[in-house]
């Protein structure tokens, strides 16, 4: 049982969750679409999290991480990842001053608020592991010197999964650092039709609408959201059925899955599902939050077996079945902060 704290005003959370509407709706003046993803932007945001987004070239990955920087007045710095960038052109470095004779440090560009690592899997894993520093600790060393990044700070990496030609693995250690792992696909016909006219015109400019105390303020107050233990002990039930299937009752899927999800992804499921609650509205998470928030969180963490692409079985099919297979809890909706009971159509609640 999470410790006590001082239940959220719902007033407040409801006018926490309208300045949010208002961000997103700031960054649909350029962005068309992408609904899922922008909203996974916000809940990283809330929960201090990361994310990696995989789709073709085209679809407005750069320019939304650019726009939502503009709308929350951050500092924003995009780095190029090729295979002949060296960990300093990422962290920073020390340089010798023959005047001064002594050495001093030139921070790199990850000393930004939002940082978009475009197409990481262009750089091999030397290069990858030096965000891994910055990812979990937010905090690059340099020499015998620790530095503070800004607050806050949230990475957005983007991944090509079409061209494998001059492309590296990305290290698990370094997968299960993102809290969220999003699939893009293609806009809709009337979707793309506002695309074009949008970018055959001059966009309109982005003002900033949310400051940086604010979104701090926005971070604490997703860290108050309520979680009934019956919440957490479904993330949980989620990720330990990614490791033993049976669990859910789909014992024929365990020769498909090689590794599932370690405890890093059911603390994410909780930390997005209080975020997601902050953005829907909610001083409280429901199972529901959890939920639409589980293949994001859980499918970069489940690898696959060899049986598993011998048979043709996708990961995201994996993924579903085992979100589909495991019961949701009863909360009770009138009193979030009351115990749920077990019913019996779900004695796991």
């Amino acid at each position: 049982m999470e410790a006590q704290k001082s239940p959220l005003e719902p007033q407040a959370v409801m006018e926490a969750a309208a300045k949010l509407r208002t961000l997103i709706l700031e960054v649909k003046k350029v962005i068309v679409g992408q609904d899922l993803m922008l909203e996974r932007m916000l809940v990283a945001l809330l929960a201090r999290g990361h994310i990696l987004i995989e789709g073709v070239p085209g679809l407005a990955k750069t320019l939304a991480i650019k726009t939502l920087a503009e709308a929350i007045g951050a500092s924003f710095k995009r780095i190029q990842f090729t295979p002949d960038l060296v960990p300093a052109d990422l962290v920073g470095t020390r340089i010798y001053n023959p005047k001064e004779a002594s050495f001093e440090v030139e921070l790199g560009p990850i000393f930004a608020n939002l940082i978009l690592a475009d197409e990481i899997n262009r750089a091999p894993a030397k290069i990858q592991s030096a965000l891994l520093e910055a990812m979990q600790e937010r905090q690059v060393t340099i020499g015998h010197q620790t530095y503070k990044l800004p607050d806050p700070f949230l990475v957005l990496a983007t991944q090509n999964p079409i061209e494998s030609e001059g492309t590296y693995f990305l290290p698990e250690a370094q997968v299960d650092r993102f809290m969220f792992k999003v699939w893009l696909d293609y806009p809709a016909f009337y979707e793309e039709m506002t695309v074009v006219e949008r970018v055959s015109s001059k966009f309109e400019p982005v003002e900033v609408v949310l400051s940086g105390d604010e979104l701090r303020a926005l971070q604490a107050m997703a860290d108050r959201v309520h979680v009934h233990p019956a919440v957490t002990e479904y993330a949980v039930r989620l990720t330990r059925a990614t490791r033993d299937p049976g669990e859910v009752g789909l014992a024929q899927l365990k020769k498909y899955i090689s590794y599932g999800g370690s405890p890093r992804a059911s603390v994410n499921l909780i930390l997005g599902a209080k975020a997601l609650a902050i953005v829907r509205g909610r001083e409280y998470a429901l199972p529901e939050d959890v939920r639409d928030l589980a293949p994001e969180v859980l499918r970069h963490r489940v690898i696959l077996s060899y049986e598993a692409l011998a048979d043709e079985v996708r990961l995201e099919e994996v993924v579903q079945k085992i979100i589909a297979a495991t019961p949701l809890p009863k909360v009770h909706l009138g009193d979030p902060y009351r115990d749920a009971r077990p019913s019996a159509e779900n004695p796991s609640a």
